[in-house]
């Protein structure tokens, strides 16, 4: 995971009606930060991932995601 980024200048505030991991349906106002995953770095991210594993993904790879929206997130309710 070499090269995920999220797009800060891009991070706003809207009201969303979507559908959950899970496939609940959701309405929610909230800060949408776009993060942006090369299809270069798919695989890798993919195939080190297990959805029935509660120990996946690593903590190192779960810990940089987080840092990632946390720094757009951040920023943005700063601005």
């Amino acid at each position: 995971m070499a090269h995920l980024i999220a797009d800060q200048d891009a991070v706003t505030v809207q009201a969303i009606t979507a559908t959950d991991a899970t496939g609940a349906p959701f309405s929610e106002e909230g800060f949408v930060v776009p993060v942006v995953i090369p299809l270069s770095e798919v695989g890798a991210l993919l195939g080190a991932y297990d959805p029935a594993s509660s120990t996946s993904p690593s903590a190192a790879d779960s810990r940089k995601i987080a840092r990632i929206v946390m720094d757009a997130l951040k920023k943005a309710a700063e601005a």
